[in-house]
């Protein structure tokens, strides 16, 4: 039994930058849990979250994803949709933010957000319509038999579409679930509740693609040999499913999430608030450009 555990605890491919990213991560929420009120609801979702991420990337499941094409999809599945849905679903910003030390906050932290560097990453990647084209995006390349074949003889391009799974997971999941009106939310309350709606959209497309395939479009499998007895398209089969049904009821989630923060902005009045002190505004930029 123990054996059994320590096969499945002890990492595929052991990576220093993942594991440092991590343990970094689960420090500061730790910190921020001790200066903060955070309820158990939102550590339960972060904690799994964190979890699903680890398993994905650090264990043996590594293997199994590596030599069988429907377990992939289930990493990919865990890594770009639910994982980062979870987490972000916790709203862990303010809680790592509290995490780290107060002088780490005052010289490092302030002035990494005003620079220009920061406002420029920012600028481009928490662009909504940037944010939502590359999580598709990154979802259908990886899906072209070509570049599957590259990600799996190339463990470099390997790594690259599994961090590129991760991190635009994130970056959508964070806008999605933004719990403030826009500004300073970067996305419309009505657009985060269509966006996950519009997302899926080709997903479902590409699995139904993949589930009635006559052909075996992903033949690197059997060159790195399967972990399983299944027939080819019996595995191919599945991985379609999990693109198609899976990963289109997650998003279908994502939405109803989207939609309760929604209802909690226009219930607390912070959209009309919003609204009047931006009328105003309007009304005098009319005025003034008819004079």
């Amino acid at each position: 039994m123990i054996a059994v555990l320590l096969k499945w605890i002890v990492p595929w491919e052991f990576s220093w930058v993942f594991l440092a990213s991590f343990l970094g991560a689960c420090v500061l929420y730790w910190r921020g849990c001790r200066a903060l009120q955070v309820s158990i609801g939102r550590r339960i979702a972060f904690w799994t979250g964190m979890a699903l991420v680890y398993l994905c990337l650090h264990t043996y499941f590594d293997f199994y994803a590596e030599h069988e094409f429907f377990m992939h999809r289930i990493q990919q599945l865990l890594l770009h949709h639910l994982a980062p849905l979870v987490i972000m679903a916790s709203y862990p910003g303010s809680v790592l933010r509290a995490g780290l030390p107060f002088s780490w906050r005052v010289h490092v932290f302030k002035p990494a957000r005003r620079s220009w560097l920061w406002r420029l990453i920012s600028a481009v990647l928490l662009n909504p319509a940037v944010a939502t084209i590359l999580f598709v995006v990154f979802i259908l390349v990886w899906l072209i038999p070509a570049m599957q074949t590259m990600a799996m003889l190339d463990w470099r391009v390997y790594r690259f579409m599994n961090w590129s799974m991760v991190i635009s997971g994130f970056v959508y999941w964070w806008l999605v679930l933004d719990h403030r009106p826009r500004p300073p939310g970067r996305m419309i309350p009505g657009l985060r509740v269509l966006s996950p709606g519009i997302t899926m959209t080709p997903q479902i497309l590409a699995g139904a693609i993949i589930t009635f395939s006559k052909a075996d479009l992903y033949p690197i499998f059997e060159i790195c040999g399967r972990a399983f007895q299944f027939n080819v398209f019996t595995g191919q089969l599945i991985g379609g499913i999990i693109i198609w049904v899976p990963a289109a009821t997650i998003e279908t989630v994502g939405g109803l999430l989207a939609m309760r923060q929604w209802l909690r902005l226009s219930r607390t009045g912070r959209i009309r608030r919003q609204l009047r002190r931006t009328q105003p505004v309007t009304k005098a930029v009319t005025v003034g450009g008819q004079g």
